[in-house]
């Protein structure tokens, strides 16, 4: 893959997740999508997903693994599932890929523990669990994406798990508000302290449109290509903290206690990514809450 790729405008897919949660999968515990890999009659369903993004103009869709690392499956009594789980989720977005040949798979690492969260377990156990799903998820893709890390130091373990693998890879940080990961670091940190070898880019993960705003400038003047994936909720720190209000919800999806906002409309969330657009970013797509409608819109702006 050329890495160079990401200087040019390009479309990243929509929220898999909570798209597959609107259109009836059910959820399994705190597994949300991850009942669409676990139970065989959803796996059409989200095929057709994937492919509903690429007709709307995605020329990069995510592996559908948020939700299967390890310890969420372990949370949820079904860790046995982890190959299985991952490997499918690799198979049906090459096979998206397949019929499609113009598009990349972009092979999602998320979080390993908790989400908009730091990581705070030890360093062996962190890159551990990072190249157990990157080794599952390598044959089917063509690059990998840190998915909504909170960390500079879960972006330096994840990039040292992947390296034997050869693989391109796309920095997706999280900022729950401000201007700060929720590590309280800075995001040029991830730039100027870890030594880069095969980065695409970076893009801002989940979230909201004027927090992206707020953020533009520093990500602007790191001199790599930059972008984003929005999302829709309301908000990604709720009162009680997302942690405390997830372990209360343990069923449902997120979107009951994060909130959905009915404002952000394709047309408008448009408007903001062309103003994005427009201060230099390439890499534009959406997160959570994000439906192919929003994509199509975006799409337009290439």
């Amino acid at each position: 893959m050329d890495i160079n790729f990401f200087k040019e405008t390009r479309i990243l897919d929509g929220g898999m997740g909570q798209e597959l949660l609107a259109r009836g999968v059910e959820t399994y515990g705190t597994l949300w999508s991850a009942n669409a890999l676990l139970q065989e009659k959803y796996h059409q369903l989200l095929l057709d997903t994937h492919l509903d993004f690429i007709n709307s103009g995605a020329e990069i869709i995510v592996t559908t693994t948020f939700t299967t690392r390890r310890m969420r499956l372990r949370d949820n009594g079904v860790e046995d599932k982890f190959e299985y789980l991952n490997t499918k989720a690799g198979e049906i977005a090459k096979k998206a890929k397949d019929l499609n040949p113009h598009v990349l798979v972009a092979g999602g690492l998320p979080p390993q523990y908790l989400t908009y969260e730091a990581d705070t377990r030890s360093d062996r156990e962190i890159k551990e669990n990072f190249y157990d799903q990157a080794k599952l998820l390598d044959p089917f893709i063509d690059f990998f994406y840190f998915d909504v890390l909170s960390s500079v130091r879960e972006f330096k373990l994840a990039i040292e798990a992947i390296e034997s693998f050869n693989k391109p890879y796309l920095i997706g940080a999280h900022i729950s508000e401000g201007v700060k990961l929720p590590s309280g670091e800075n995001i040029s940190k991830i730039i100027t302290t870890i030594d880069h070898k095969n980065l695409l880019g970076i893009i801002l993960s989940c979230v909201s449109p004027e927090n992206y705003e707020k953020n533009l400038n520093e990500i602007k003047s790191l001199g790599v290509p930059f972008g984003f994936k929005l999302n829709g909720f309301i908000t990604t720190k709720p009162t009680a903290g997302y942690t405390n209000t997830f372990n209360k919800s343990k069923t449902g999806n997120p979107n009951e206690f994060l909130g959905h906002r009915e404002d952000l409309v394709p047309e408008k969330m448009a408007l903001f990514v062309k103003k994005f657009k427009e201060a230099g970013a390439t890499i534009l797509g959406g997160c959570c809450e994000t439906r192919p409608a929003h994509i199509k819109e975006i799409a337009k702006l290439k």
